[in-house]
């Protein structure tokens, strides 16, 4: 009778404490399932704590180095090469012969022009003396005149033809690129030499429109190549596009000397240096990415007792991805980021970063 009681007791004891512990267990997952819905009803965001910073205003830009000069000097006659008088990599100066075409049948041609001329001349002479004494008349004595002088150019334009048949360098430089052998048959307009100055070299590079006011034609600006690590060199903006591309950047070279060790084609950085002024000292900035609607609008979200609050702020300058703060914010304000397209005035928030 002892033993069952005993039994008994004990069953109802773990029965009380299995009891116990399911009641427990539902609480602590009623206290879960509150807490995640609390979070489920937040927004992450990344934050950043406004701050003052005096701001590095130096700019630089990538681009690649062009031939101040370069031409394709083609042919302005049709006919047979005969000699190349150049190989790729010579030294070339302007109206240097560079190859000549065959002239045999342009000879022929001027000596034909030539006793024409020479006929003409008689002719005319003639023809004045004639007029002289009333036995011609001016009609015949014009029409005289009129073969003399296109005698004259016949054979001007035959000089031309025959000057034509030594192709002449169009500039001073570097034969890149000869494309033509004794031999060959050209036609007018037929590229015979790729011809290109690196005396001085142009570096192209695209500057943002945040920046291109900071810049000024004759401005000397350092650059940096990058297959020439150990070298310093420098250049001076020469153009400025007056209009920017499709991506609001704009187009500008500097012409630098080349000391022989540069080519064209090769990379480099330019680094334009701005005035370190006191504007750029001690100044209150946010992140550009920080704006809603851009940078434009002036709306920012700050964190207040965990909420997201929409301010209107005052911006000054842009620099880079940095904006200028001039009024709205006094410094240590938490500005939230990203997430702002998930956000209205008074959202819950939970800060991730």
């Amino acid at each position: 009778m002892k033993k069952t009681l005993i039994y008994i007791i004990v069953a109802a004891v773990l029965i009380g404490l299995a009891a116990y512990k399911i009641a427990d267990n539902k609480k602590k997952q009623e206290t879960e399932v509150k807490e995640v819905a609390k979070q489920v009803d937040k927004i992450n965001v990344n934050i950043v704590t406004v701050a003052r910073e005096n701001i590095d205003t130096d700019y630089t830009a990538n681009g690649t180095f062009l031939p101040k000069q370069e031409m394709n000097q083609s042919s302005e006659i049709a006919g047979r090469i005969v000699n190349v008088l150049v190989k790729e990599g010579s030294r070339v100066s302007a109206g240097q012969v560079l190859a000549t075409i065959k002239r045999d049948a342009i000879e022929v041609d001027i000596s034909q022009a030539q006793n024409n001329l020479q006929n003409a001349v008689i002719d005319n002479q003639r023809y004045e003396n004639a007029y002289k004494t009333g036995g011609v008349t001016k009609q015949q004595l014009d029409n005289s005149r009129l073969q003399l002088k296109n005698a004259q150019v016949a054979v001007r334009a035959q000089g031309v033809r025959v000057n034509d048949t030594s192709i002449r360098a169009g500039i001073s430089g570097t034969i890149n690129k000869k494309m033509v052998e004794p031999g060959t048959v050209v036609s007018i307009g037929t590229s015979m030499f790729e011809i290109v100055n690196i005396n001085s070299l142009k570096l192209s590079v695209l500057v943002d429109e945040s920046q291109i006011g900071r810049i000024q034609l004759g401005q000397e600006v350092p650059i940096n190549v990058s297959v020439l690590p150990e070298d310093s060199f420098s250049g001076r903006i020469t153009f400025i596009a007056p209009k920017s591309d499709a991506s609001l950047n704009f187009p500008v070279e500097i012409e630098v000397q080349n000391r022989g060790n540069l080519k064209a084609g090769m990379y480099a950085t330019a680094l334009f240096k701005t005035n370190h002024g006191a504007e750029t000292q001690n100044m209150l900035t946010v992140p550009a990415e920080a704006f809603v609607n851009g940078v434009s609008s002036g709306q920012l979200f700050i964190v207040q007792n965990g909420t997201a609050k929409l301010i209107k702020v005052t911006i000054g300058k842009v620099y880079g991805d940095k904006v200028q703060i001039l009024s709205g914010l006094t410094g240590g304000e938490q500005v939230i980021t990203s997430g702002q397209i998930n956000l209205e005035n008074g959202s819950k928030i939970n800060i991730v970063k």
